[in-house]
This record gives structure tokens, sequence and C-alpha cells, in this order.
């Protein structure tokens, strides 16, 4: 499996993040403190720190433009306004972001400074807190900035929503209509998809299904997923801004398909081990002697070709001792009878396989589809170590699911660093592909400290390592069942971050029972969390299958 270059997010005192919301109800003369809350005039009454903002007319959250900030070496891409305020007064400092990490906070407020922030997010969220400011407190500096090393963030419609401090500001919006137009644009086996048409000052839409509500966003559709099969769901829409929300927009009905996507049979809670195609001093297999406690079997590796996305298989049949073609078909069907999946698996640590456009993702999807026809594969892992572009993958993907129908077994292995963020190309993809994904499995190996869902710095090797991040994946849009712990069968397996089975049996127990945590206890349980993965099988045999034999019962008695 990959190496994952040492990488190390350093911590320091964080200062908070743009807070957004309504804490409660406002008086007849609060206003909007702050000016050019929605960047429509540029970065007018903003100063940026080493020129890192500046505005951008797409994505935004309201209007016309939003504000966009990029972290560079030693610049956290602070920006700030003075906005001025009254005193002994309680305000209440909002807005809205997205992208990379992002802080908000206001200082100068003559009594407790404030701050909030959010590791992430692949779409508009809110934040909110509030202040109140001194006895002779007149202005306050009301500031964003995202965090060292991480990826841009946006931010719009700023609000410090309060008493009138005579400075000037925005105008407080209105509550929007209904919308209109309501429409299904689309169904699968366990997702129905809408569109509306846009509300004038309307900056997010709440969706309803059956009555309840489901998903917020900012644009006009949405894919509601989870659904089960051959079901009638009801839908309705509402439009929000900061006045609160509108009322609902007319129902329309949809049902589900029949077929169920994502992975076709599997345990609920399933083992995966990589089968090593090369001889690198493990244990050298066939197929047939993997042990019986792997459910999901990833080949590695295929092999990039000259044509543009496009992958092959060669089994290297003089490394593993004379192993034929025809014996390794034969064990992949074998495999199959006893129940079990088997994918092949593109990248690796020298894997050099590139989807960057339409032309190679439809490579990619033919080539791999190509495959699992010659050999019998179930499926295909993506473990693209080098990087992958997320809309031609998802599309590549999307474009091997329609070939290889529900049945598809579809897994991931990132690396730590690909899922701390859900800006991130890596998790966007996963995202993106939610409804026919089967699971990811995270290497929790050679990497360095990373952050865990709470904002701690965790280092690799201990239960809280596994735990706080797994916590990222979980909350931040993947399925429990979508989630696997990936971790090394032995030291022999992997530079650093071998733990050994127990921990990662407590590990599973934390997530799925809340037993056996450390430092890090998640706010809530994930019974439904898929299980584990190592690096290899070949390793776990070399090491007398200590790994195997002592995760795999585990994960196959969790909840």
């Amino acid at each position: 499996m990959p190496i994952l270059s040492k990488k190390r997010l350093w911590t320091t005192t964080v200062v908070a993040a743009l807070a957004l919301g309504f804490a409660g109800p406002a008086s007849a003369a609060d206003v909007n403190n702050a000016k050019n809350a929605g960047f429509e005039s540029g970065l007018t009454n903003w100063t940026c720190s080493a020129n890192s903002g500046t505005t951008v007319s797409s994505p935004v959250h309201g209007g016309s433009a939003a504000l966009k900030a990029t972290p560079a070496g030693q610049d956290n891409a602070k920006c700030v306004q003075t906005v001025a305020v009254k005193p002994s007064s309680t305000y209440t400092l909002s807005a809205w972001v997205q992208g990379g990490y992002a802080y908000l906070g206001a200082t100068g407020t003559g009594t407790t400074d404030v701050s909030t922030w959010t590791p992430d997010t692949a779409s508009w969220k809110q934040l909110t807190t509030t202040f109140t400011t001194g006895a002779s407190t007149t202005s306050v500096t009301v500031y964003t900035h995202g965090w060292y090393g991480q990826a841009a963030y946006l931010a719009d419609d700023v609000s410090v929503y309060g008493p009138d401090g005579g400075g000037g500001g925005d105008p407080a919006p209105t509550v929007p209509g209904a919308p209109g137009g309501l429409t299904v644009s689309g169904t699968s086996s366990s997702s129905v998809s809408l569109a509306w048409n846009a509300v004038s000052g309307a900056t997010g839409y709440n969706v309803y299904r059956d009555g309840t509500k489901v998903t917020a966003v900012t644009g006009t559709s949405a894919t509601v997923t989870g659904l089960a099969a051959s079901t009638s769901y009801s839908f309705q829409v509402t439009a929000t801004n900061s006045a609160g929300e509108s009322g609902r927009s007319g129902t329309v009905t949809a049902k589900t398909s029949a077929s169920s996507g994502g992975g076709g049979t599997l345990p609920k809670h399933a083992v995966t081990g990589y089968w090593q195609n090369f001889n690198n001093g493990a244990t050298v297999q066939k197929l047939s002697a993997v042990q019986s406690q792997y459910d999901i079997i990833a080949v590695a590796f295929a092999d990039a070709t000259t044509t543009p996305g496009a992958v092959t298989f060669n089994l290297d049949s003089a490394g593993l001792g004379g192993y034929t073609v025809d014996q390794f078909k034969a064990d992949i069907k074998a495999k199959q009878a006893a129940g079990k999946k088997v994918v092949v698996s593109v990248g690796g640590q020298n894997g050099t396989v590139s989807v960057s456009d339409p032309t190679s993702a439809a490579n990619f999807a033919n080539s791999v589809y190509a495959l699992m026809q010659t050999y019998g594969f179930d499926g295909v892992d993506i473990d693209l170590e080098n990087g992958l572009n997320a809309t031609y993958m998802s599309q590549a993907l999307r474009s091997l699911s329609a070939k290889a129908g529900s049945g598809l077994i579809l897994t991931m292995a990132p690396q730590t660093i690909d899922m701390q963020s859900t800006s991130n190309a890596y998790f966007q993809t996963a995202l993106n592909v939610k409804d026919i994904l089967t699971v990811v499995n995270m290497q929790y190996y050679n990497s360095g400290s990373m952050l865990g869902c709470d904002g701690k710095v965790y280092s690799q090797g201990s239960v809280d390592f596994l735990t706080a991040l797994a916590c990222i994946q979980l909350e931040g849009g993947l399925s429990p069942s979508q989630v696997g712990l990936g971790l090394p069968a032995s030291t022999s397996g992997a530079g650093s971050g071998y733990v050994s089975p127990s921990v990662v049996n407590n590990a599973l127990d934390c997530l799925t029972k809340g037993t056996g945590c450390g430092s890090f206890k998640p706010s809530k349980t994930y019974p439904d969390l898929r299980g584990a993965m190592t690096w290899s099988t070949n390793w776990d045999a070399a090491a007398g299958n200590a790994w195997s034999n002592t995760v795999g019962p585990h994960v196959h008695g969790l909840p």
C-alpha cells in the first residue's frame, strides 16, 4: 500500500471563525452592523492579510459574490472588518462558510472575545456565536481566517446583528417566498433527485420527505439518499435566509426502483484484505490460500497502460511460484462461491493512473469493466495515492456502475490526509458516489499526526487516532456502513502506524458500542460501522494470521 510522506498539522491557539445565525428574538431596532456583508462590493470594508483574499461569483451563498481566502506558508488568510457597535449591548455574529478549515471571531469586545470554527465542509455551513460589548466599547474587529496548509475557505453573508452602532450596515432580509416548480429529476433504488425554481432573497433551501426535514442545500437541486427500494415518498421544499423559512412548496411524489446498488450482498460487518500480486518478502499466496475471515479481497494491483485512464491486469506468475491465469480465475470463482467478493485494486504507492477528463474517465470505466468480465472481479478498489480528480473519477465510477449493475463492489483506500476535509478530492469523490459506494477503508498508517473531528491533534498508533479520525467520515456524510478501519497486519506491512489487533478491536467497540475508547469518545455510537481492512493478507499469513484470527471474529461479532 502507498506510503504517505510524513505530514503534520501543528496546532497553536486557534481563533474562532465566522459565526452565524440568530441566537434569539431580535428587537425592532436591531440591524446587521457589518458593511458589505455579502461581498457584493468586492473587498470594500474588508482587509485580508498578505493579499490572501478575493471575491468570486461562484460558489456563493447569497447574492452575487462571496469571499475566497487562501492560506499560504505562515499566513492563515485572515480577513477583518471594524464594525461600529453600541456599548453594553449583545450581538449575534454569524456567517456562512464552505471549503477548507474556516474560523470566525470578534476581538476588542470589551468583555470576552469570542470565536468559532469548522474543520471543513463541502457545502455551505452556518456558524454562529454571540458577544456582549463593554461599557465603553464602540467598535469591534470581526475576522475570518483559514488554517495553515489547508485549502482555501469561502465566506459569505456575514452578520453582526444587534443594536444599531451608527456605522451604517446592511438591512435585514425578509422571509423569502415558497419555491415553485418542484419536480422529480431522477430516481434509483435508494435515492430521489429533485429540482425547483430559485427564490429571490433565499440563501438556502430545506427538503422535506414525508413531512420531515431530511437535508438542507444552497442550490436549486438535491438528491435524497438512503431510501428503501420499491417505495413511494412525498417531497416538499422551503426557502430560507437569516430572516426565517418560507412556507412549503407543492408536493411531488416519487417511487424508488426495485434494484439496489452499493455492492450486492455482503455481511453487515465485513473484513477487507489486500492480496499481493507480487513477492516483496511476505508470504507468497495463491488466492485460494487467503484466510476465510476476509469478506472482500482486493487484488493489488491493476497496471496503467499507455491509453490515458485505462488499466490492465498482469498476473505475476513467475513471482508467485508459477501461479497460472486459469488457476487465478478458478480461485476467484471458488471464493465467490464461498460468499466472498474479489475486486481489482487500482493505484497503490506507485500507481500512475490519471482520470482527468471525459475521455480518460470513459477509458477507465471501460477497461475496469473489461477486467471484471475477463477475470470475474466483483468490482474495483480505488487506492490512488498520487491524487485524483473528483469530477472525472466520479464520472468514471458512475459509468462503471451503469455497466456492472447493482452488484458492483466499490471500495476506496485513501490516506489520512485525503479524508481530513470534505473539500479534499478523495472525500468529495466518496460523497459524489455515495449511493453506489460499498466502503471506504482509510489507511490509518504511514501518516503523521492528524486532526480528529474534535479539532484536536492525534498521533498514529493509538485507539484515539482511529476513532477520532473515523469520526470525520462518519459525521462528514458517509453512512456508517461505508466506513472501515484500515491497518497493517504486522510491523512489516507498513513503515509506521502498526497497532496490535486488540487496539483495532477496541476502536471498533468504541465506535459501535461506546466501550474500549481512549481519551476521545464519540458523541454517539455507530452500530452499522462496516468493519476493518488490512494490508495485507500476505503479511498477515507471514505473522501466523494473528491479525485476521483476532480482528475477523471480532468484526463479524459486532452488533
